[in-house]
């Protein structure tokens, strides 16, 4: 358990250290342009996957926060239950920290800083960051463990 929980604090530092480059680096609303498909952006969303609930008011940011403690508590919980199950362990631990990181944003900044902006020719992917990507990851892994017990025909 402890080489995920480290992994957990990695993704954590990692997505912070990049929020704040980007922030420090990036003015808001611009890019730079790194490939044809990829471009580091600096966005806030306010709201929560693909900016969902971005232009609510405001009363959704205390809503987010209030959801992703839930989750972290309860994610913790599941930890302390679970034994002997590395890919379980990996995938919640993955959500945990992502989860933090983006916690973090919310609280301190009332929004998450999305950064990583892929694209083909005009269709665009949502803007997203390393939190998110841990938290996709981390949820794969989940549904992943889930369907392998299955046997399949």
């Amino acid at each position: 358990m402890l080489k995920f929980s480290l992994i957990s604090i990695l993704i954590l530092v990692l997505d912070q250290a990049t929020k704040l480059l980007i922030a420090r680096y990036i003015p808001f609303e611009s890019y730079i342009s790194i490939s044809p498909f990829f471009k580091v952006v600096n966005f806030h969303n306010s709201g929560a996957a693909f900016s969902f609930l971005h232009n609510s008011g405001g009363w959704q940011r205390y809503f987010l926060i209030f959801i992703t403690l839930i989750a972290i508590v309860w994610i913790i919980f599941m930890l302390m239950k679970i034994k002997n199950k590395p890919i379980i362990s990996l995938g919640l631990f993955l959500i945990l920290g992502g989860a933090l990181g983006n916690l973090i944003d919310r609280i301190r900044l009332g929004y998450v800083i999305d950064f990583i902006y892929l694209h083909i020719e005009s269709w665009y992917w949502p803007a997203f960051n390393i939190a998110d990507s841990a938290i996709c990851v981390g949820a794969a892994l989940l549904v992943y463990d889930m369907y392998k017990k299955r046997d399949y025909v």
